[in-house]
């Protein structure tokens, strides 16, 4: 057993070590999970260059925040401590990742943004969602991101023709159908969904090395890739992947 300090609700936590999961809750108090703190330790040391819990954050609404469906445990925090919004693709305040043109008054406004596990569910290709996060960010601004990815060599694409489709429910299965941009037929079956059967589809699994190509490629730099543990805040899991990524934009 190790006792932590959740770096979201700030308790004290007792756990064993061998009970730790990246998806599983450990924090009696306000659940959190190891992949939920790992995203404010990231966050802590990006915007204060320093690790603590979010009440010690500073209050500071000169700094402009930007939520992809971020959890509410450290998104209301978040709101009170900065200039922040969080937002959502299936409820208002809307934001679509891939969308082909981002709001004008969203657009380099931002010094840092949160996506955590958003970037898998994305449609193809997902080089436009790197892109229109660079796009938010104000240049030095900072993009922490988390994806469950493996450490093959190649990102793999449930659906690269993915264009016209629909997701059809039949006696509690569900398949994929679509219709790619040359008219093409295509039917997908064992359809993968995260958060239960039918809720969000899974449209891809990377490898932390496209991941890190596709940063590169929208234009980030000093992208770091988060794997030291932080056991006073029980940031650990046993699995070596899927850890949170920070990438900046350039200054001018």
């Amino acid at each position: 057993m190790f006792c932590f300090q959740c770096n979201i609700c700030s308790e004290q936590c007792l756990v064993d070590l061998g009970e730790l999961g990246r998806e599983k809750a450990s924090c009696l108090t306000c659940g959190s999970t190891p992949r939920l703190r790992a995203i404010i330790r990231a966050l802590s040391v990006e915007l204060l260059d320093r690790n603590t819990v979010l009440a010690d954050f500073p209050t500071r609404k000169d700094i402009v925040g930007f939520g992809m469906t971020d959890w509410e445990g450290y998104g209301n925090q978040l709101a009170e401590k900065f200039n922040y919004e969080n937002t959502y693709l299936h409820q208002e305040p809307y934001f679509d990742a891939s969308a082909d043109r981002l709001p004008s008054e969203r657009v380099g406004a931002n010094d840092f943004i949160l996506s955590s596990e958003v970037f898998e569910h994305v449609v193809p290709p997902v080089s436009k969602a790197f892109e229109n996060a660079y796009d938010l960010l104000k240049p030095g601004g900072v993009l922490i991101m988390t994806v469950p990815y493996g450490l093959g060599p190649a990102s793999l694409e449930h659906f690269p023709d993915l264009h016209d489709y629909t997701i059809i429910e039949e006696k509690g299965n569900y398949h994929l159908r679509n219709v790619t941009k040359d008219g093409t037929v295509q039917e997908f079956h064992d359809l993968v969904f995260h958060g239960g059967p039918g809720s969000t589809l899974e449209m891809r699994i990377f490898s932390e090395s496209a991941l890190l190509q596709h940063l590169k490629e929208a234009g980030f730099e000093k992208i770091t890739v988060y794997r030291k543990p932080d056991f006073i805040h029980g940031v650990w899991w046993p699995e070596p992947w899927a850890f949170p990524v920070s990438a900046r934009k350039p200054r001018l």
